[in-house]
Protein backbone atom coordinates (compact mmCIF):
# COMPACT_ATOMS: atom_id res chain seq x y z
CA UNK A 1 0.00 0.00 0.00
CA UNK A 2 1.61 3.69 -0.78
CA UNK A 3 2.25 5.97 2.06
CA UNK A 4 -0.59 8.96 2.18
CA UNK A 5 0.67 11.81 0.23
CA UNK A 6 1.61 14.21 3.04
CA UNK A 7 -0.26 17.31 1.05
CA UNK A 8 -2.52 20.28 1.88
CA UNK A 9 -4.03 22.99 0.75
CA UNK A 10 -5.04 26.34 3.07
CA UNK A 11 -6.85 29.77 2.19
CA UNK A 12 -7.19 32.68 4.25
CA UNK A 13 -9.65 35.10 3.55
CA UNK A 14 -10.28 38.18 5.81
CA UNK A 15 -10.91 41.94 5.36
CA UNK A 16 -7.27 42.64 4.99
CA UNK A 17 -5.88 39.53 2.74
CA UNK A 18 -6.45 36.86 0.41
CA UNK A 19 -4.06 33.84 0.52
CA UNK A 20 -4.19 30.37 -0.59
CA UNK A 21 -1.14 28.08 -0.05
CA UNK A 22 -0.41 24.51 -1.33
CA UNK A 23 1.82 22.48 0.00
CA UNK A 24 3.44 19.14 -0.58
CA UNK A 25 6.31 18.24 1.96
CA UNK A 26 7.71 15.50 0.17
CA UNK A 27 8.02 17.23 -2.90
CA UNK A 28 11.34 18.07 -5.31
CA UNK A 29 11.66 22.12 -3.64
CA UNK A 30 9.58 24.09 -6.02
CA UNK A 31 8.44 26.94 -4.92
CA UNK A 32 5.88 29.46 -7.09
CA UNK A 33 5.22 32.24 -4.81
CA UNK A 34 3.27 35.27 -5.66
CA UNK A 35 2.90 37.62 -2.43
CA UNK A 36 3.57 40.98 -4.22
CA UNK A 37 6.83 41.72 -2.10
CA UNK A 38 9.45 40.29 -4.52
CA UNK A 39 11.96 39.54 -1.59
CA UNK A 40 9.35 37.89 0.46
CA UNK A 41 8.48 35.72 -2.83
CA UNK A 42 13.00 34.87 -2.88
CA UNK A 43 12.41 33.52 0.70
CA UNK A 44 9.53 31.24 0.14
CA UNK A 45 11.48 30.53 -3.03
CA UNK A 46 14.57 29.74 -0.72
CA UNK A 47 12.28 27.83 1.87
CA UNK A 48 11.04 25.29 -0.93
CA UNK A 49 14.37 24.55 -2.55
CA UNK A 50 16.39 24.03 1.01
CA UNK A 51 13.40 22.46 2.51
CA UNK A 52 12.43 19.90 -0.18
CA UNK A 53 9.15 21.22 -0.20
CA UNK A 54 6.72 21.82 -3.30
CA UNK A 55 5.43 25.11 -2.22
CA UNK A 56 2.64 27.32 -4.04
CA UNK A 57 1.68 30.70 -2.32
CA UNK A 58 -0.75 33.02 -4.27
CA UNK A 59 -1.48 35.90 -1.69
CA UNK A 60 -2.85 39.50 -1.52
CA UNK A 61 -3.77 42.03 0.95
CA UNK A 62 -3.94 45.54 1.92
CA UNK A 63 -0.71 46.42 4.31
CA UNK A 64 2.89 44.20 3.77
CA UNK A 65 2.33 44.10 7.50
CA UNK A 66 -1.35 42.26 7.04
CA UNK A 67 0.06 40.25 4.17
CA UNK A 68 3.17 38.48 5.71
CA UNK A 69 1.59 38.22 8.73
CA UNK A 70 -1.31 35.88 7.62
CA UNK A 71 1.08 34.05 5.25
CA UNK A 72 3.05 33.10 8.30
CA UNK A 73 -0.50 31.92 9.70
CA UNK A 74 -1.60 30.57 6.73
CA UNK A 75 1.62 28.28 6.47
CA UNK A 76 1.68 27.53 9.79
CA UNK A 77 -1.73 25.89 9.49
CA UNK A 78 -0.74 23.85 6.21
CA UNK A 79 1.88 22.42 7.98
CA UNK A 80 0.01 21.24 10.35
CA UNK A 81 -3.10 19.71 7.95
CA UNK A 82 0.21 17.90 6.01
CA UNK A 83 1.79 16.39 8.92
CA UNK A 84 -1.31 15.11 10.38
CA UNK A 85 -1.08 12.87 13.61
CA UNK A 86 2.73 13.11 12.71
CA UNK A 87 2.82 9.31 12.34
CA UNK A 88 6.81 8.40 11.50
CA UNK A 89 8.25 11.70 11.12
CA UNK A 90 11.54 12.73 13.07
CA UNK A 91 10.16 15.45 14.58
CA UNK A 92 13.32 16.91 15.62
CA UNK A 93 15.39 18.84 13.33
CA UNK A 94 18.11 21.27 13.39
CA UNK A 95 20.92 23.22 10.80
CA UNK A 96 23.41 26.02 10.61
CA UNK A 97 23.95 27.65 7.92
CA UNK A 98 26.69 30.35 6.43
CA UNK A 99 25.91 33.36 4.09
CA UNK A 100 29.49 34.92 3.93
CA UNK A 101 30.07 36.60 6.92
CA UNK A 102 26.70 35.36 8.60
CA UNK A 103 25.99 32.11 10.37
CA UNK A 104 22.99 31.21 11.24
CA UNK A 105 21.04 28.34 13.49
CA UNK A 106 17.77 27.00 13.30
CA UNK A 107 16.33 24.34 15.82
CA UNK A 108 12.55 22.94 15.59
CA UNK A 109 10.38 20.63 17.02
CA UNK A 110 6.66 19.78 15.91
CA UNK A 111 5.89 18.97 19.07
CA UNK A 112 2.44 20.59 19.23
CA UNK A 113 3.46 23.22 21.73
CA UNK A 114 4.05 26.13 19.62
CA UNK A 115 7.05 28.27 21.12
CA UNK A 116 9.26 30.85 18.86
CA UNK A 117 12.63 31.62 20.08
CA UNK A 118 14.34 34.57 17.52
CA UNK A 119 17.95 36.03 18.44
CA UNK A 120 18.20 38.10 15.59
CA UNK A 121 19.18 42.20 15.19
CA UNK A 122 18.84 44.51 12.33
CA UNK A 123 20.86 47.06 11.06
CA UNK A 124 17.85 48.86 8.59
CA UNK A 125 14.40 48.58 9.04
CA UNK A 126 14.37 46.95 5.17
CA UNK A 127 15.82 44.88 2.86
CA UNK A 128 14.84 45.14 -0.83
CA UNK A 129 11.24 45.83 -0.49
CA UNK A 130 10.19 44.25 2.99
CA UNK A 131 10.68 45.80 5.97
CA UNK A 132 12.45 43.81 8.31
CA UNK A 133 10.12 43.46 11.12
CA UNK A 134 7.75 41.83 9.33
CA UNK A 135 10.86 39.25 8.97
CA UNK A 136 10.80 38.51 12.50
CA UNK A 137 6.44 38.76 12.59
CA UNK A 138 6.40 36.03 9.74
CA UNK A 139 8.54 33.32 12.40
CA UNK A 140 6.53 34.19 14.98
CA UNK A 141 3.26 33.99 13.09
CA UNK A 142 4.15 30.95 10.99
CA UNK A 143 6.11 28.92 14.31
CA UNK A 144 2.89 29.34 16.74
CA UNK A 145 0.29 28.25 13.74
CA UNK A 146 2.23 25.21 12.67
CA UNK A 147 2.10 24.19 16.78
CA UNK A 148 5.85 24.13 16.50
CA UNK A 149 8.79 24.91 18.66
CA UNK A 150 11.00 27.17 16.77
CA UNK A 151 14.61 28.68 17.87
CA UNK A 152 16.60 30.88 15.50
CA UNK A 153 19.30 32.27 15.88
CA UNK A 154 22.25 34.63 14.13
CA UNK A 155 25.48 33.80 15.97
CA UNK A 156 27.09 36.86 13.74
CA UNK A 157 26.91 38.56 10.68
CA UNK A 158 26.71 42.26 9.78
CA UNK A 159 24.38 42.35 6.10
CA UNK A 160 20.29 42.07 6.84
CA UNK A 161 20.44 40.46 4.02
CA UNK A 162 22.45 37.39 4.20
CA UNK A 163 21.28 37.56 8.12
CA UNK A 164 17.45 36.64 7.38
CA UNK A 165 18.72 34.53 4.03
CA UNK A 166 21.18 32.76 6.27
CA UNK A 167 18.04 32.35 9.01
CA UNK A 168 15.11 31.25 6.46
CA UNK A 169 17.79 28.28 5.04
CA UNK A 170 18.47 27.06 8.22
CA UNK A 171 15.04 26.87 9.08
CA UNK A 172 13.86 24.77 5.58
CA UNK A 173 16.62 22.61 6.27
CA UNK A 174 15.95 21.90 9.96
CA UNK A 175 12.57 21.13 9.06
CA UNK A 176 13.38 18.87 5.76
CA UNK A 177 15.02 16.67 8.82
CA UNK A 178 12.20 17.34 10.97
CA UNK A 179 9.38 16.24 9.32
CA UNK A 180 11.37 13.02 7.11
CA UNK A 181 9.84 10.19 7.78
CA UNK A 182 11.86 8.01 9.47
CA UNK A 183 9.57 5.38 11.73
CA UNK A 184 6.39 4.04 12.14
CA UNK A 185 5.31 5.41 15.33
CA UNK A 186 4.07 9.24 16.87
CA UNK A 187 7.75 10.18 18.16
CA UNK A 188 6.55 10.26 22.10
CA UNK A 189 6.42 8.72 24.74
CA UNK A 190 2.52 10.11 25.23
CA UNK A 191 1.64 8.22 22.08
CA UNK A 192 0.39 11.48 20.24
CA UNK A 193 1.56 14.83 19.88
Amino acid sequence: MPAKARTASVTRETKETNITIQLNLDGKGVGTPNTTVKFFDHLLNLLAKHGSLDLEVTATGDLQHHLIEDVGIALGQTFVEALGKKVGIERYGSAYVPMDETLARAVVDFSGRPYVVQKITFLNSAVEDMQTENFTHFLESFGQNALMNLHVEVLYGENDHHKIEAVIKALARAMKQAVKMTGKTIPSTKGKI
